[in-house]
């Protein structure tokens, strides 16, 4: 577990579970400032629990998503395989709701570094190419009188520490230094398209 944070609107407003535009590409960081995660409303139910594997062979079960319907879900924006993830400049990862020419399966989260791609209502499990292990969760919460949503943790293989590694240099010069200053409190959610000024698309 990790600190709680209130997710907010652009205006740093209390992000409200029912406002999510369903099968759309959002973004925030957490649990640190240079951690990026998608927010995704999948536009139905994603309750089924399911049982998956880190690469290191530990298990962990996924209980489905959050919010009135079930359709609400989070996941860690770094890939499993290569660490890639969305920058500033651009992104090679991100939800795909429809089927195109590399993912043949709509509603996956695709990386086009290496074209693994993840399943985001099945607690985001491989579906095809070399990743070794589902994408992380992170865990949300949702309350049913305010309708506002918080991140509070992950589930799954955590690639944080390959990620600072492989990038700390760069994390370095774009947050003063601050590679690992962790999340609290709140944090702010974005769309992709808004986020980052070119996405591939595969």
């Amino acid at each position: 577990m990790y600190a709680r944070a209130r997710l907010l609107d652009a205006g740093n407003k209390p992000l409200l579970a029912s406002k999510l535009p369903a099968r759309k590409n959002l973004i925030f960081h957490y649990p640190y400032a240079t951690t990026p995660c998608f927010l995704i409303n999948l536009g139905k139910p994603a309750r089924t629990r399911t049982q998956l594997k880190t690469a290191g062979n530990e298990s962990y079960e996924w209980t489905g998503g959050v919010g009135r319907a079930g359709s609400i879900v989070a996941y860690s924006a770094i890939c499993a395989h290569q660490l890639a993830y969305p920058t500033r400049q651009i992104s090679f990862i991100s939800y795909r709701a429809e089927a195109g020419t590399q993912n043949k399966q709509a509603e996956v989260i695709h990386c086009c570094a290496e074209h693994s791609q993840y399943d985001p209502a099945a607690g985001g499990r491989v579906v095809a190419g070399p990743a070794p292990q589902p994408l992380a969760a992170i865990l949300l919460e949702h309350d049913p009188k305010t309708d506002e949503l918080a991140a509070v943790g992950t589930l799954g293989g955590e690639m944080f520490n390959q990620f600072f590694a492989k990038y700390e240099f760069k994390l370095a010069l774009e947050n003063n230094g601050a590679v690992r200053r962790p999340v609290t409190g709140s944090a702010v959610v974005t769309e992709l398209d808004h986020y980052c000024r070119q996405q591939v698309r595969c």
